[in-house]
């Protein structure tokens, strides 16, 4: 009975892309789902539905056709009549868009939040077919999340701490001179040093994952003019660089910085070091720091992962604050999942889920059977290997004998030219 009413509610559950009438309902989400777990995060959640407000009907139609922006607003949203259940916004993680991003999904409280967000998960594993790998990061404290995706096949990945560093830090640690003699500025030309660095930087199974290539690190013409609108936007503005390394080669180091100009929120900054280059860290951040030090005085968030280890000792060395720590899953479209689905076992009969079990013939009783005729076949076998023993005995006798015979003739022949050449020689001598 409880499988049957749990049918009969999902029946008028209707999947579909985001409207702009939705807005209103994602943003009353927002507001639950964010700012309950972190009231901080109110003047964010509110500035990003602004935006998304003015920018909708572009976004929309840039969807239509192939350029950077066209997945930008990827987003799906579950409704029972006119109610609207939950929403989520995936997203390509990499420019082949083989392996895709769950950026959100959010759910109303009072629903089963594990039978709409599966609905939601797999609408989108089954739409978006060019997806070979998912990807998503959650807290770890969001139990009702993690219990989401792992019944969805997702699993474990790597940690991610978030740190902060405070702008009396950040204004200490730009004292220091930064040891960077071959800092230099990016560009596309440098994509593949960049593609070696982060491919050096990460274990082989997220490097798998994330599926990245060289042209991922470039910047085509139309993606660097809407960075510059964005930018331009949201009064920000981003510097990046790495170290090169002249005898090797290669870069082993690289930072990205996002700056706010008007000093309302926290910098960010995203680093990648060679892991036989821990001892860039200390100049890195200190690099970074003096770069922040010309804009209006705000703190710098920068996030560390599990495998680089030396780099968030170093954060913890200096002092910076932990604000948050993620769990990255990743979930294969190759790997076998059994997924739980709500169908009816009223209508399945025994012998139709066991058909490759059946026997192809009506089975013998008894066992002595099987051994008659076990040594049956030995038996013939052994006869046969006789009987191919002795055709070739009989060949290897043919053959003896012929030789014999060809051997004779030829002495035969040798005999009569040797008498017929002294009966020559004699009758020469008698004339």
């Amino acid at each position: 009975m409880k499988m049957t009413s749990l049918l009969s509610q999902n029946i008028n559950i209707v999947i579909r892309p985001v409207q702009y009438r939705d807005l209103d309902d994602i943003e009353r989400l927002y507001q639950e789902s964010f700012v309950a777990e972190n009231p901080s995060s109110e003047y964010f959640a509110t500035q990003q539905i602004q935006r998304l407000r003015g920018n909708f009907g572009l976004l929309k139609f840039l969807s239509w056709f192939p350029n950077p922006l066209q997945h930008r607003l990827c987003a799906y949203v579950a409704e029972q009549g006119r109610t609207m259940l939950g929403m989520i916004q995936v997203s390509p993680f990499n420019k082949t868009r083989s392996t895709w991003r769950v950026d959100r999904v959010m759910l109303e409280k009072c629903l089963n939040k594990q039978t709409i967000g599966s609905q939601l998960l797999r609408y989108c594993f089954e739409s978006i077919l060019e997806a070979r790998t998912w990807i998503l990061e959650a807290n770890v404290n969001d139990k009702e999340a993690l219990a989401l995706y792992r019944q969805n096949g997702f699993q474990r990945l790597a940690e991610m701490t978030y740190w902060e560093i405070e702008a009396e830090l950040l204004a200490s640690l730009a004292q220091a001179e930064p040891d960077l003699p071959n800092l230099l500025p990016v560009s596309n030309a440098d994509a593949q040093l960049l593609y070696q660095l982060d491919t050096a930087s990460m274990p082989p199974l997220v490097r798998q994952v994330f599926d990245r290539q060289t042209h991922d690190f470039k910047t085509g013409l139309f993606g660097a003019l809407a960075d510059a609108i964005k930018q331009w936007l949201t009064k920000s503005e981003v510097v990046s660089g790495y170290v090169f390394e002249p005898q090797r080669k290669a870069a082993i180091g690289y930072f990205q910085l996002k700056i706010d100009r008007k000093g309302e929120t926290p910098h960010l900054a995203n680093l990648s070091v060679h892991p036989a280059y821990t001892w860039l860290y200390p100049e890195l951040l200190s690099q970074m720091a003096r770069i922040t030090q010309d804009f209006p005085s705000s703190s710098l968030k920068v996030s560390s992962a599990d495998y680089q280890p030396e780099g968030e000792e170093y954060l913890e060395q200096i002092g910076a604050s932990r604000i948050e720590h993620t769990l990255i899953m990743s979930r294969s479209v190759w790997h076998k999942v059994r997924e739980s689905k709500l169908v009816s076992l009223e209508g399945i009969q025994l012998p139709e889920m066991l058909q490759g079990l059946q026997p192809a013939r009506k089975p013998i009783p008894g066992g002595m059977l099987w051994n008659q005729e076990k040594k049956q076949q030995i038996l013939e076998r052994a006869k046969l290997n006789q009987l191919n023993k002795l055709n070739k005995l009989n060949k290897l006798n043919k053959l003896n004998q012929s030789t014999k015979d060809n051997i004779a003739l030829r002495c035969k022949k040798d005999n009569l030219e040797g008498s017929s050449q002294s009966a020559l020689t004699d009758t020469s001598q008698e004339s």
